[in-house]
């Protein structure tokens, strides 16, 4: 019986997730370009920043991605650390407010929500419209998993262990925070973390001496998440979720410490009828208290974080050079593993690439020089792995190679000579363009930013495609990256008829920015082109390709 109990409080938690991620998901493909601008944007002022990242925590549901994606921007120069971590803050507390949401009673939307949400993603052509039936089919399937986990959970209150459970959490507040912040850390969700723990309250009769410290522990596990995540990328971005963390963790120990030293909170009762609700209440007023408390402190800590961060952004630059490469020369006797070795090779001068071209729009919008410059010298990366795949696969083709190998080794060769003339046009002709827009003081438009920053999203998840084709060759996935050509090419064509538009209207902006809106929709769709040549030749193989696009001649 306690097998299937806790096989259905699996199986609730995993679709408690899987939803979460799905109305992130469907916010991100709605309004992905929007997001990353309001985040972006957000810079000039601890207030504006705390609001805008509780705003977009709200949509996504989810403040690490908050956190993800501004440690992007952080890392690109576009941000100072200071105003990233304002953001983080005010995400915490935009996450806290999603909580709180989901804790009332809204089971009577569950059909309403599936019924448009389903009818929305089944039968509406628009894109949008898609995207937000998913949006309202993962809100439902929230509250569908919330409702799963409280019938789990519910014999919970007749196991004959949870008596001494909850006493010991009660007897040891310290190990109850370890263990929420091990919950929250293992979800990787402080918003399924914290409505787990609400629910396991009001059904298991967790007292609030165990429940407090364990709402605490989500809240420092949440941050520990985003250090997490961003391990692996340069130090700059890694700042924003340490600081976090550290702001996190200070509260919840404060706050632990003040919650013993009172033997609980006389105001609790107030906060809500259920333990559940008193406890996403003081969720809630737990991130509201941070945000007041680390307001001022923002300067100080991100002064702090940037003194350690002081000499090592010139050496992670250099790290990309230093990487081990891929290609090994003790199997070049050996064609296929040899091929092999050539394809990861490739995959890391895509990733270089795409490394470069990620904060392309943050810099032209208004980069530093210094960070433009640095991503620039990535380009020098770049041009070696592309001279030692020519000369790794020249020298494999020394040994008589069957056929089918030749032109394997052909099509890597080809590819590599595309990814590094996508990295000239990234850093030759978008970079050089940030640096002359930043020295001119030009600016785009909003409505030419935000075609621009539509199509370098296309382009960014197009490369990511085409890695993808170049290791599975994947014949659905080619035909995908070929239809993205055309799809670029139309975006392309709309740009430039809405641009013509501006000028004509004489929009100030699109006046002085008139030539780089030109030559930013060019080089995009030329990058695009050179990733998209990867689905050629498997499509080719298979017969899927036309010659030529021309109608016969009568």
């Amino acid at each position: 019986m306690l097998s299937i109990g806790i096989l259905k409080l699996l199986g609730a938690v995993m679709l408690l997730l899987y939803a979460v991620r799905m109305v992130r998901t469907g916010f991100e493909r709605v309004s992905g370009p929007s997001i990353r601008r309001t985040i972006g944007r957000a810079s000039a002022n601890p207030l504006i920043g705390i609001a805008s990242g509780g705003v977009v925590a709200i949509l996504l549901q989810s403040a690490t991605a908050v956190a993800m994606l501004t440690a992007g921007f952080a890392s690109s120069g576009f941000m100072s650390t200071s105003a990233g971590l304002a953001i983080l803050v005010g995400a915490d507390l935009g996450s806290a407010l999603v909580v709180q949401f989901l804790s009332f009673d809204l089971s009577w939307l569950i059909p309403l929500l599936l019924a448009i949400g389903a009818w929305s993603f089944l039968k509406l052509p628009s894109r949008t419209a898609k995207q937000i039936g998913r949006i309202l089919i993962g809100i439902a399937l929230v509250l569908i998993a919330l409702q799963m986990i409280a019938e789990a959970t519910e014999p919970l209150k007749q196991a004959s262990f949870m008596p001494a459970v909850a006493a010991h959490l009660a007897a040891d507040p310290v190990t109850a925070l370890l263990v929420g912040a091990l919950l929250a850390f293992l979800v990787h969700s402080s918003v399924a973390a914290i409505l787990m723990i609400a629910t396991v309250a009001d059904q298991a009769g967790l007292p609030m001496m165990a429940a407090v410290p364990l709402i605490l522990g989500a809240n420092v596990g949440a941050g520990l998440v985003a250090v997490w995540l961003t391990r692996g990328l340069e130090q700059k971005s890694r700042l924003l979720p340490i600081g976090n963390f550290l702001f996190r963790t200070g509260g919840a120990i404060a706050a632990l410490l003040a919650f013993v030293a009172l033997d609980e909170l006389p105001l609790v009762p107030l906060f809500g009828s259920s333990p559940g609700a008193q406890l996403v209440a003081l969720h809630v007023l737990f991130n509201m208290a941070l945000v007041i408390v680390c307001l001022p402190l923002l300067k100080p800590v991100a002064w702090i974080l940037d003194m350690f961060a002081a000499t090592s952004t010139e050496r992670e630059t250099e790290g990309f050079a230093e990487q081990s490469s891929a290609l090994d020369k003790n199997v070049l006797s050996s064609p296929r593993l040899a091929l092999a070795s050539a394809t990861r090779e490739l995959l890391r001068m895509g990733e270089v690439v795409e490394a470069m071209a990620a904060p392309v729009m943050l810099m032209l919008e208004r980069g530093d020089p210094e960070a433009i410059e640095r991503l620039q010298k990535r380009d020098a990366v770049v041009n070696k792995i592309h001279g030692d795949i020519k000369l790794y696969v020249a020298e494999m083709s020394r040994n008589e190679l069957k056929q089918e190998d030749a032109e394997r080794s052909i099509e890597l060769v080809s590819f590599s000579v595309n990814l590094e003339r996508a990295g000239d046009l990234v850093s030759k002709n978008l970079y050089a363009l940030a640096l002359e827009m930043r020295e001119r003081d030009l600016r785009f438009s909003e409505e030419g930013l935000r075609e621009l920053s539509d199509m370098h999203s296309r382009v960014i998840a197009n490369m990511h495609l085409s890695m993808n084709v170049l290791v599975s060759g994947d014949a659905e996935s080619a035909r995908e990256l070929i239809a993205e050509k055309d799809r670029m090419r139309e975006m392309e064509k709309i740009s430039h008829a809405r641009h013509l538009e501006r000028l004509t209207s004489g929009t100030p902006d699109s006046l002085g920015s008139s030539n780089a809106h030109l030559e930013v929709i060019r080089s995009l769709k030329d990058i695009n082109a050179l990733f998209a040549a990867v689905a050629v030749p498997i499509l080719a193989e298979k017969g899927q390709l036309r010659n030529t696009r021309l109608v016969p001649a009568e």
